[in-house]
């Protein structure tokens, strides 16, 4: 990579244009004082990317900017041209343009071949290529000693800087900068899960939950499809028996309905006036109307049954789920006042024989009672509605009561046509043949009555059971879904696993039937208890939580990771740069002993590495891990540095201290160049590096120039004439009146030919 050409505009003093081409190895400029020449120095500083104004002797970026007489301009700009083809510069362009402009406000814009990019991109490319702002290749006026000036950790930074491994202090630096990102994204991802921990836990005990239930509703549903199986067989099955058992009986009364009807027509014709046989009759009569009574109202109990029953297991169902409201405490002393007022008025009601007095005094038990609920009450939840029970049951006991007396008529009125039979029978028994045959014929159609009117019982609770069965198979639809209603499919299976026999299944007990139905009822208690309402939203918010606490875990193992291998690439590359370090310093100090024994025609000069311990304050980690009897407040950090060791030949001038400006000029020569050769950077601008020197050692100086020349580009600032003569083009700077800086350039090759 070669360095072709330089551009300034408004640049400091240079405040038009200026070009500068750098086509030979060796490049002077020269002029007089204050003409402007060191500002070409500074401009390559410029825009390099120094960002350090006081580097470039000013103040603050307008003082960069031109200001004369002839103006004021606004902006200033440096431009420099590489020849890339060797593609040193990591850019695919055989030229690279670097521009940086800086604006009076103090704003800097960065360009590469045009193109506006960022300081850092600037500084990136030049690093990976050995060239920086303000590194060893840029010597400015006044700064040839500070190599010698500089502290042993400061020389070491230069010395790095001259073996180009300011890469490494860049890519550690970076991988740093990776490392505590990564741990920061590492703390928020720990944080993360540990506030994500506690909601997963929670979903984690509510799928258990939600499992449990689902394994109980599994098992109910299982249990439910045999209850409403084995219900459905023996309703059918006892529809059919009844079915079956009435043919005869119906069979039988309708044949001696027809018979007692034709016997009774015939004795109907009979004018004979018979007041037994008209009693029978009218006994028979009103016995009849008393049976259909006592049917009807055994109906009506069978209905009213199947209703409280259901309104029972109501009541028990919102019970159930007011239980927790059901237990509210009542104070001790409100029960024991109302046990003495009711046990009061009991003994009064024990003592008492007026009907209308004792119903007083029980109403006044009943007051006591209601009121008592009544106080208690307010601060619980409502209870179940009891009314439609209390008049299921007071209807049922209407109807109940009426049976009983309908039965005691009943009796009463078949004992009294069983008398009146008996004194017909024993009065006509002679000569009454055919009053004989109705009253048997009439008796055993009592008797196949008593069996039709068992059977209607049995239809009746046939009746019951078909409506309790509807009822539970639309609990079951509700609670388990239509799957309930695939009951039908099952097969009832032995412990054996051999089907069920229909013969087994109607002599198994009804009892049997009503445990699995409570046991039922005990499972969905039991389900309801564990829940399972929103399931699938709590199993999609699981699923969904612990996704992303496994997203979560796998991003921290990969960060972990991360953070890993960034240490240990920073192992990595500090081992690398110290080794690198120790090789390039034994090669410069070769050199630099080649250099200085040059320049003083003898004596000896080294470079060797000293460590160097610095306190600095402790942190957290190392007050914990400090050994007893450490300082408490600060820690010993060993840091390598670099130093110079000269003699002079016939003199024992052993230390830099003691050497005299010129000998001290010649030996920051002597390392500069000796820096230089053993990792020759592209180009190198040496400002005045020769100002102390006589005219012999000024030779010396331009044999060095020419030797370096050999590996890099040198552009030199310079008075001394033996210096100028090794130039292959020589530039110089003027100053005019107006304290505009302008250039004039000669190429010798070409001054050469024309003074011939």
């Amino acid at each position: 990579m070669r360095l072709t050409r330089l551009e300034l505009s408004g640049f400091k003093s240079f405040a038009k244009k200026s070009d500068f081409d750098f086509s030979a190895p060796i490049t002077a400029i020269v002029g007089p004082n204050g003409s402007g020449k060191s500002n070409v120095a500074e401009a390559f500083r410029f825009v390099l990317g120094e960002q350090s104004i006081k580097s470039l002797r000013g103040k603050k970026g307008e003082d960069l900017i031109y200001t004369g007489e002839n103006g004021r301009l606004n902006r200033a700009a440096v431009r420099v041209e590489f020849d890339n083809r060797d593609r040193t510069l990591a850019l695919d362009f055989d030229a690279v343009v670097l521009e940086r402009a800086v604006y009076r406000d103090g704003t800097n814009e960065y360009f590469i071949n045009g193109s506006r990019v960022r300081l850092k991109d600037v500084t990136e490319l030049l690093a990976r290529a050995h060239i920086g702002a303000s590194g060893h290749h840029i010597i400015s006026q006044g700064e040839a000693d500070r190599v010698l000036a500089a502290s042993p950790r400061e020389r070491r930074a230069m010395i790095e800087d001259a073996l180009g491994l300011r890469i490494f202090h860049y890519k550690i630096r970076e991988s740093e900068k990776k490392l505590a990102k990564t741990e920061e994204n590492k703390q928020q991802v720990e944080a993360l899960r540990r506030e994500n921990k506690p909601h997963l836990s929670f979903l984690e005990r509510q799928v258990a939950k939600l499992k449990k239930a689902l394994s109980l509703r599994e098992e109910l549903e299982v249990r439910y499809a045999e209850y409403l199986k084995r219900e459905e067989r023996y309703l059918e099955a006892e529809a059919e028996a009844i079915a079956a058992a009435r043919e005869e009986p119906e069979r039988r009364a309708r044949e001696l309905s027809r018979r007692i009807a034709h016997l009774r027509a015939a004795l109907e014709k009979q004018e004979e006036d018979d007041a037994a046989r008209a009693e029978v009759l009218a006994l028979e009569k009103e016995l009849r109307e008393v049976r259909e009574e006592r049917e009807r109202l055994n109906r009506t109990l069978g209905s009213l049954e199947g209703q409280i029953a259901f309104e029972k297991r109501r009541i028990a169902d919102e019970a159930r789920r007011a239980q927790d409201a059901a237990h509210a405490t009542v104070p001790m002393g409100a029960v024991e006042t109302l046990v003495r007022e009711a046990d009061e008025s009991l003994a009064a009601l024990e003592q008492e024989e007026d009907i209308s007095r004792a119903r007083r005094i029980a109403a006044h038990i009943r007051g006591l009672l209601e009121k008592f609920l009544r106080t208690h009450r307010a601060a619980r939840p409502a209870a179940p509605d009891h009314k439609p029970l209390r008049r299921l049951e007071h209807e049922y006991a209407k109807a109940e009561r009426a049976l009983e007396k309908v039965k005691a008529r009943a009796a009463q009125l078949e004992a009294r046509s069983r008398a009146a039979q008996e004194a017909m029978v024993r009065a006509h028994e002679e000569g009454r043949t055919q009053e004989r045959e109705l009253f048997a014929l009439m008796q055993e159609h009592n008797e196949v009555q008593l069996t039709l009117s068992s059977l209607e019982a049995r239809a009746a609770q046939l009746a019951r059971d078909r409506e309790a069965f509807k009822r539970e198979l639309a609990e079951a639809v509700a609670l388990l879904g239509r799957g309930a209603a695939r009951y039908r499919e099952v097969s009832l299976e032995d412990a054996a696993g051999e089907a069920v026999p229909l013969e087994e299944l109607l002599a198994e007990e009804r009892t049997a039937q009503e445990k699995r139905r409570k046991e039922l009822e005990r499972m969905k208690i039991r389900l309801e208890e564990l829940g399972g309402a929103n399931a699938d939203e709590i199993m999609r918010e699981y699923e969904e939580v612990k996704e992303r606490d496994a997203f979560l875990e796998r991003e921290l193992k990969d960060l972990e990771a991360s953070a890993a291998s960034l240490r240990s690439l920073i192992e990595d590359l500090d081992r690398e740069l110290e080794e690198k370090f120790l090789q390039g310093i034994e090669k410069i100090s070769e050199a630099f002993h080649t250099f200085f024994t040059l320049m003083f025609g003898g004596g000896k000069a080294s470079l060797k590495v000293v460590r160097e311990k610095r306190r600095t304050p402790r942190t957290g980690v190392e007050e914990e891990e400090a050994m007893p009897g450490e300082d408490e407040e600060e820690s010993e950090l060993a840091e390598v540095g670099v130093e110079v060791a000269v003699s002079l030949p016939r003199k024992r001038v052993k230390g830099l201290m003691m050497l005299s400006g010129g000998e001290r000029a010649l030996t920051s020569i002597a390392l500069i160049f000796a820096m230089s050769r053993v990792n020759p950077p592209p180009f190198l601008i040496l400002d005045e590096t020769d100002a102390a020197l006589d005219e012999a050692n000024s030779r010396r100086y331009g044999d060095m120039l020419e030797e370096l020349a050999k590996e890099s580009q040198l552009i030199v600032i310079t008075h001394n004439r033996e210096t100028m003569s090794r130039a292959g083009v020589l530039y110089g700077i003027t100053m005019a009146a107006d304290g505009v800086s302008r250039v004039l350039s000669v190429k010798f090759e070409e001054g050469a030919q024309f003074a011939k």
